[in-house]
């Protein structure tokens, strides 16, 4: 579903990606792992043309993501955010169904707000969160409002970005057994960035270690404690 061949990406001096390959299989879900500034949110920022790779191609289910139309290209993805990236001004079910009420996927007003009350209610927050306004809500409670505007326009692919970071443990294992709930459940396929390795565990079917630019491993959950 997602190809990654050769890819370099190089900030003024700073050598970022230099040959990163990877493939991720449809329905399947990749964590990717590696320390801090070695290049993992710029992968996902490449995948979604936000960042232009300096050398490489970048495939989605065959297709270059430079071909064909951007709106649509885009709208095959959901992504939750590190800090959950909510709109501070409107209301949660607004949040939600941000995409629903613009653009190529747009619904009526009041079909928008059903699709995202069902969705909170997924995420196990009751129809009454809908009207409250971000700052109203707890951290963990945010980073689920995250999660339900991830899933509410029902993308192939989501993007988790450090998901459980700022999160309590107890309220951090919530949020991983929704993540892997949820991409069952839609068979979507996920990548994910972690420094959480209980996210790891909880969230992947395979693992790839980025360091020094390059995946360095990759391979199934289950083999990663025993890799050498």
């Amino acid at each position: 579903m997602i190809k990654l061949d050769n890819i370099h990406k190089q900030f003024g001096t700073n050598k970022v990606l230099q040959g990163t390959s990877l493939s991720v299989p449809k329905g399947t879900s990749l964590v990717i792992i590696g320390g801090s500034g070695t290049g993992k949110s710029v992968i996902l920022k490449c995948i979604l043309g936000l960042v232009k790779p300096d050398n490489g191609l970048i495939s989605i289910d065959g297709r270059d993501v430079n071909a064909g139309d951007r709106e649509a290209f885009l709208a095959q993805f959901g992504m939750l955010f590190q800090g959950a990236a909510l709109f501070d001004s409107i209301p949660v079910w607004q949040n939600v169904a941000f995409r629903l009420l613009r653009g190529a996927l747009k619904r009526p007003l009041n079909e928008a707000r059903e699709i995202a009350i069902e969705k909170l209610r997924r995420v196990g927050l009751t129809p009454d969160v809908a009207n409250k306004f971000p700052a109203e809500l707890s951290g963990g409670m945010q980073k689920r409002v995250g999660l339900a505007r991830a899933i509410a326009a029902e993308p192939e692919i989501i993007f988790f970005d450090e998901p459980t970071t700022g999160l309590d443990p107890i309220m951090a294992g919530v949020i991983n057994e929704l993540i892997r709930e949820i991409v069952v459940e839609m068979g979507a396929t996920a990548m994910t960035i972690t420094h959480d390795m209980t996210s790891v565990r909880a969230i992947a079917d395979s693992v790839a270690m980025l360091h020094n630019g390059v995946i360095n491993w990759t391979g199934p959950v289950a083999t990663m404690e025993t890799s050498c």
